[in-house]
């Protein structure tokens, strides 16, 4: 990520969502050039010269003091995530900022597996760069579109944009679509050194022109709890509430669980679900077991040609 592109596009974006009735100005008429904000309509209501205000939206928001962040932010009505967002820029383009990145650990031991195996409603381990790297049985299930994924790992962004499944999968894929690219941008905000995000981004940017329309709107959002539908191909439509659960020692990495409310057509669902999943787990083991009998018996017959080949006979 460029950091002061970003700073620009971002404080851009937030200035010309705001009009000057919504900041609390005196209607003025006549033709507005700029759509919402003027740059000097933000340094005066934060309290700030219009010179260094013109400075940090230009992208030189290093050393910028938290109350003139904080002024900002109320200026231009961020939100928490916005906030946040604002303050990982700040912070990356200061000066003393860490080139290199940490090398990272793996988040999935094995007391997080039984965590996720003793869970009876489906969940999963997702990452800021939404790679599925763990889930249960139900999980899973849920998901099955994204199960088996090839060499790369699940990934909830590549499965919207780049599956044309996601579409009948998700009942407001809009909304799905929005929400993965605000995820996306503020993982990237969060952390500039993480390479697999900056590919991920590219890679997505180059293979759905829908995902850059999106990403050029600089919207962020932290992923928490929220409803989704979706209609599931073995089981119908369910209408879950999903939370995510921050482990220990990595509070970007969560296990994130669906939930439907009890006695609804939607618990039944999960129930089916369940059931599903037991005899699609069973299938799979008749058939890892039929190909062992299988590589087993073209073994044993290479075996015995070898030996009659070494007889001579």
């Amino acid at each position: 990520m460029e950091f002061q592109q970003e700073i620009r596009g971002f404080l851009m974006s937030r200035r010309a969502r705001i009009t000057p009735e919504q900041a609390g100005l005196p209607f003025v008429g006549g033709n507005r050039r700029v759509e919402g904000l003027r740059r000097e309509e933000v340094a005066m209501l934060a309290g700030l010269s219009v010179e260094y205000y013109t400075r940090l939206e230009r992208g030189r928001l290093g050393g910028a003091s938290e109350s003139v962040l904080d002024a900002i932010a109320r200026t231009l009505q961020l939100d928490d995530d916005e906030r946040a967002h604002l303050y990982d820029l700040a912070r990356n383009v200061a000066p003393g900022a860490p080139r290199r990145r940490p090398r990272p650990t793996s988040p999935i031991t094995a007391s997080v597996q039984q965590v996720l195996a003793s869970m009876s409603v489906p969940a999963v381990v997702q990452n800021g760069r939404l790679d599925l790297l763990a889930a249960n049985d139900l999980g899973r299930a849920l998901y099955a579109d994204l199960f088996p994924a090839g060499k790369q790992p699940p990934n909830f962004a590549r499965y919207v944009f780049l599956d044309p499944r996601a579409e009948a999968f998700y009942d407001d894929i809009d909304q799905a679509k929005n929400l993965l690219v605000a995820i996306l941008r503020a993982t990237a905000g969060r952390d500039p050194l993480d390479k697999q995000v900056s590919e991920l981004i590219g890679e997505l940017s180059v293979r759905s022109t829908d995902f850059g329309t999106r990403w050029a709107k600089h919207n962020v959002r932290r992923h928490s709890r929220g409803r989704k539908v979706v209609h599931h191909r073995a089981v119908g439509t369910l209408e879950l509430v999903y939370d995510d659960f921050a482990l220990p020692g990595d509070p970007h990495v969560t296990i994130t669980t669906w939930t439907a409310a009890p006695g609804t057509p939607s618990a039944d669902c999960l129930t089916l679900l369940a059931t599903w999943a037991e005899t699609q787990k069973q299938a799979q083991k008749q058939a890892q077991a039929m190909d062992a009998v299988h590589e087993s018996s073209t073994t044993s017959r290479a075996d015995t040609s070898e030996h009659r080949d070494g007889d001579g006979r």
